[in-house]
């Protein structure tokens, strides 16, 4: 039967043939030799020695860990983040632990008061909502955050935000030089980051391009998910005809293309539709999706760098950065498209 009892430091050093400290040294990352980093690493492992995570926690104040909260981990939006991040803070020799906490301000408010327990080093936040209450324990939170979204102006904290209303001027400019009239968008919950931005690009793009501002080309789906997508496209359509669709996000845009798809209707030659955002979900369609391009991965990696610096100097200045963003066109918008 394997013995399962963990080796002390001092059965270690016996077995590397050197002192206590040196051990203790090796083992936190502290200078050595090659030579005695591996006697040591070489004893440790003999001995199936495993260091006392909380210990060492206690010791130097320190995790080695960063916490990214999202709204939802299954969006392909959050998984281009994730695989951002998780090699920025593993370059840096941290561990990356994700949070889903939805889209209630209160559960990333209890998820910081949690990490503020000593469980994480910093905190890359990606709120779908903000409200006076987040950015009080924001403000109050002892642990370094980053938000990767908008903030008020007041909000002095570090910051790496889309450009939605641009992005979504991009695809009514290039859906009206398609010759597109009456363009539609699909939005997700307007008292959310998103979907506020989202709607104002649309209207000025509505005002500037002299297009029909019916309120009936306007639906609000309850959500950014594909289901909600699907209930709120089959609306639109049943009370307007549209020949354009401009979507929040790409699930909303692959729900619009099924929808379109069950009315009979041929994407893009009756309808031409535009995702945002530019997952795979774009690419994986059929047709495949023209989508805005917000950088999402670019946010996610700027962030933990900003992340990083601000754990390494808790005095730096506050940084704010803005990521254009840019149109990626395929099929879903186009009657030909080049091979």
């Amino acid at each position: 039967m394997a013995e399962t009892k963990r080796s002390s430091l001092a059965l270690v050093a016996a077995r590397a043939g050197v002192s206590v400290a040196s051990v203790s040294r090796v083992l936190n990352g502290g200078s050595a030799s090659e030579a005695l980093t591996r006697k040591v690493r070489e004893a440790a492992e003999e001995l199936g020695y495993v260091p006392d995570a909380s210990a060492r926690t206690l010791r130097t104040g320190r995790t080695d860990q960063i916490a990214l909260a999202v709204a939802d981990v299954g969006n392909p939006v959050y998984v281009q983040m994730m695989r951002a991040v998780s090699g920025i803070v593993t370059r840096a020799d941290y561990r990356l632990v994700v949070s889903s906490t939805g889209s209630d301000p209160q559960d990333q408010i209890d998820l910081l008061n949690s990490l503020n327990r000593g469980y994480a080093d910093g905190l890359l936040l990606s709120p779908l909502r903000i409200t006076a209450e987040l950015i009080d324990a924001m403000r109050s939170s002892r642990l370094p955050i980053v938000v990767i979204g908008s903030l008020p102006a007041d909000v002095e904290l570090d910051n790496v935000r889309a450009d939605s209303a641009t992005g979504i001027g991009l695809a009514m400019e290039h859906l009206v030089a398609q010759g597109r009239r009456r363009i539609a968008l699909v939005n997700g919950p307007v008292d959310t980051v998103p979907g506020s931005a989202r709607l104002a690009g649309y209207l000025a793009a509505v005002e500037r391009f002299d297009l029909p501002g019916n309120p009936e080309l306007q639906v609000t789906a309850t959500g950014f998910t594909y289901r909600a997508g699907r209930k709120a496209v089959a609306a639109l359509l049943a009370r307007a005809k549209p020949d354009a669709i401009v979507c929040a996000n790409d699930l909303l845009a692959v729900a619009a293309l099924k929808e379109l798809a069950a009315a009979g209707a041929r994407v893009p030659e009756d309808v031409a539709v535009v995702g945002m955002d530019d997952t795979d979900a774009a690419e994986l369609a059929t047709p495949s999706l023209t989508s805005v391009d917000l950088g999402s991965a670019k946010r996610a990696a700027a962030a933990a760098k900003l992340l990083i610096r601000r754990i390494a100097d808790p005095a730096a200045p506050v940084r704010t950065l803005v990521i254009p963003p840019s149109l990626s066109v395929r099929e879903s918008t186009l009657q030909e498209v080049a091979p």
